[in-house]
């Protein structure tokens, strides 16, 4: 940003869509994104972590075979104002669809683990169609107040 240059590099061989960072960071460096991978429009596979300091991937989530998802989310964790978190201190959230048993799921993952563990699986009462954005579905859950950082 200081010198007004621009550069390009591989960050991940996968096919990735669907970008999320930490919302405490937007329009501030940010070290860490949350990206689907997209083998098979619409359906996505997993979701990548993408240290963007090291400028690689740091850890990865494969759904399983037969499911797929849509948009992750990132959420930080809620921990009041007067504790300072790291800026991966929280949650990739996303609807996960499993087509051989044809149940659907709101998965939570643990945002600093390597393997992205999942946390909860809740089964849903119907099916999420792919496409569907956890950001636009799911009231309250991208606050941009969540965790306060000084630049």
């Amino acid at each position: 940003m200081k010198t007004s240059e621009i550069t390009r590099s591989v960050l991940s061989k996968r096919s990735l869509e669907l970008g999320s960072i930490n919302p405490s960071y937007a329009g501030k460096k940010s070290r860490y994104v949350y990206m689907a991978v997209c083998e098979q429009v619409p359906k996505m596979s997993g979701v990548v972590k993408i240290d963007l300091e090291l400028g690689h991937e740091v850890a990865f989530r494969s759904y399983g075979g037969g499911c797929f998802g849509g948009e992750v989310l990132f959420v930080g964790r809620d921990v009041g104002e007067e504790i300072e978190c790291d800026e991966d201190d929280g949650f990739v959230v996303s609807y996960v669809h499993n087509e051989r048993e044809n149940e659907s799921r709101f998965v939570v993952m643990d945002a600093k683990s390597p393997k992205l563990d999942i946390l909860a699986a809740v089964k849903l009462p119907g099916r999420v169609p792919y496409g569907a954005l956890v950001s636009r579905t799911v009231p309250g859950i991208c606050r941009h107040e969540t965790h306060h950082r000084s630049s």
